[in-house]
């Protein structure tokens, strides 16, 4: 039986991925930042696994930090696959980026050097679009695809998130490239993750639907984004591990791209009763706006721009065919209000 350590376990992707790991079979060994969130892990999984599937014996929990050494030899000791998920993700930009660049890249090598001493030579690691759509789209591309990468230099690779990612994963390439050439890398390059929740310890991507229930803005921003499910993204982590044609390859997870305005149409539609916005809102007072917001600054180079990206290889390679937006935005609503958020 083949045994993954699974980094991030308690975050809202880490639950999905666990809960897909355990229900095709796999061996999990999670970590977590304190050992008390590995009973709230159980508690999240345990009504969804199949009636097969002896939790006891085939869910454990390791401690581990992202920025420190303890632990890591020991808790990938004997483990056949590394699927690092840990990394932070902020709503807002931190005052210093380092606080978002440094976890990130440095939790990366540590994962990958633990893993490389331990003698793993199979890593799934969970990148991000933004990876991958920090730059100006090349000459006669009309989306972006797994090709590209982030200028840290763009203006929107040098967000403090985008860069977190694309330089984590980039270590993540050219460690394997220096000093692991054994290992074999896929990395997962989520765009906006949407789905409900295995419980009610949820990221910062789900408080975007929340935003739009509970109608904080007075109005919405002319922006456009990719959306997919957790439930895609998390069966395609596991898909890579018995997919050969996606060893040293990068996969974006992608449904389709959809506008701001859009999705509060949607859920305007599903709710009538709830007062939700659906006014767009005039591109120079947002501009006016950012003078004060450095938040509402980072997101101008995106105001207006509807460039999607590519799932043609999720979908060639791996098999993926991703569940519609509408539904991933529905069922997320729907537990929102289903647990009084």
């Amino acid at each position: 039986m083949t045994t993954v350590l699974l980094t991030g376990a308690s975050g809202y992707i880490g639950k999905h991925i666990a809960l897909k790991l355990l229900n095709e079979g796999y061996t999990v060994r999670a970590s977590v930042r304190n050992l008390s969130k590995g009973d709230e892990v159980r508690a999240a999984v345990k009504p969804h696994l199949n009636s097969s599937v002896d939790l006891a014996t085939v869910l454990t929990f390791v401690e581990l930090d992202l920025e420190k050494d303890a632990g890591w030899d020991a808790a990938l000791k004997g483990i056949d696959v590394l699927m690092h998920t840990a990394s932070p993700f902020p709503l807002a930009s931190p005052k210093d980026e380092n606080d978002l660049i440094r976890p990130a890249v440095d939790g990366t090598l540590r994962a990958m050097k633990a893993a490389h001493k331990a003698g793993v030579k199979r890593v799934v690691l969970t990148s991000s679009v933004a990876a991958i759509y920090g730059n100006d789209l090349p000459e006669g591309k009309t989306e972006f695809d797994e090709t590209m990468w982030t200028d840290v230099t763009h203006p929107i690779g040098r967000m403090a998130y985008t860069k977190s990612k694309t330089l984590a994963e980039k270590a993540a390439w050219d460690y394997i490239k220096t000093d692991a050439p054994e290992i074999e890398l896929t990395t997962i390059n989520p765009v906006l993750v949407l789905g409900a929740p295995l419980d009610l310890n949820f990221g910062a991507s789900v408080s975007v639907i929340e935003r739009i229930l509970k109608a904080k803005d007075p109005m919405v921003p002319d922006l456009t984004f990719s959306i997919v499910d957790v439930k895609d993204v998390a069966a395609m982590h596991v898909k890579a591990l018995s997919v050969d044609a996606s060893k040293n390859e990068r996969f974006l997870a992608s449904s389709r791209a959809i506008s701001f305005i859009e999705i509060a149409k949607i859920l305007k539609a599903a709710y009538p009763k709830r007062k939700i916005v659906t006014m767009k809102a005039p591109t120079f007072i947002i501009r006016i706006l950012a003078l004060f917001d450095g938040d509402i600054k980072a997101i101008l180079p995106s105001l207006g721009d509807t460039t999607g990206v590519s799932n043609k290889k999720a979908q060639s390679k791996l098999g993926m065919s991703f569940i519609p937006v509408d539904k991933s935005i529905i069922e997320t609503a729907e537990f929102l209000i289903q647990n009084g958020r």
